[in-house]
């Protein structure tokens, strides 16, 4: 009885542990919609244009570095609307602060790269929806990466990174908030 007890205790525990490990993402600064700090300034849009702040926890063993990126599936191109491409994040990085995508701030973790959006512009771009499209869903990833460097520069297209993501990924997490005009 007392063998069976112990199995079924460290079952249960074993099981509770790898629950509570799970690779997570989350924002301080950005709850289930857009506010103004994250909307766009341009393209119609009147906004702060300021990347949330980014938290996330138990990467997976032999993370080297993450790669953040957010993506609009809504926007009617055919191809949906990338926003924003942050990778080469060093693996002792945990959190990006509040408008780390800006550029001009220098927020952003040493040596990480911001490339080109599909605005035209380096780093955060935020929602800007067509008026009256309905809401659009913005899905902020971050992806824990079995490479120290994604082994393209700030010029890569997002098609271009998300290849490289793709190749290199051990994990991802994910928040979504949407927005609409």
């Amino acid at each position: 009885m007392k063998k069976i007890t112990f199995t079924f205790i460290a079952i249960l525990a074993t099981f509770i542990i790898s629950q509570a490990q799970t690779f997570t993402l989350k924002s301080t600064s950005v709850g289930g919609q857009a506010s103004s700090e994250n909307v766009f300034n341009g393209f119609g849009c009147t906004g702060d244009n300021s990347s949330p702040a980014l938290s996330w926890e138990n990467a997976p063993e032999g993370t080297k570095s993450f790669a953040i990126t957010m993506y609009d599936p809504d926007a009617p191109t055919g191809s949906g609307w990338w926003h924003w491409v942050m990778f080469d994040v060093p693996a002792d990085v945990k959190s990006l602060k509040k408008n780390a995508g800006s550029i001009e701030a220098q927020l952003a973790p040493k040596n990480a790269i911001q490339s080109i959006t599909d605005y035209g512009a380096y780093g955060y771009g935020g929602p800007c929806p067509p008026e009256g499209h309905g809401p659009h869903q913005y899905i902020v990833t971050v992806y824990a990466l079995k490479t120290d460097k994604l082994g393209v520069d700030k010029n890569a297209s997002p098609a271009l990174v998300g290849f490289n993501l793709t190749a290199n990924t051990i994990e991802k997490a994910s928040i979504v908030f949407y927005y609409q005009r």
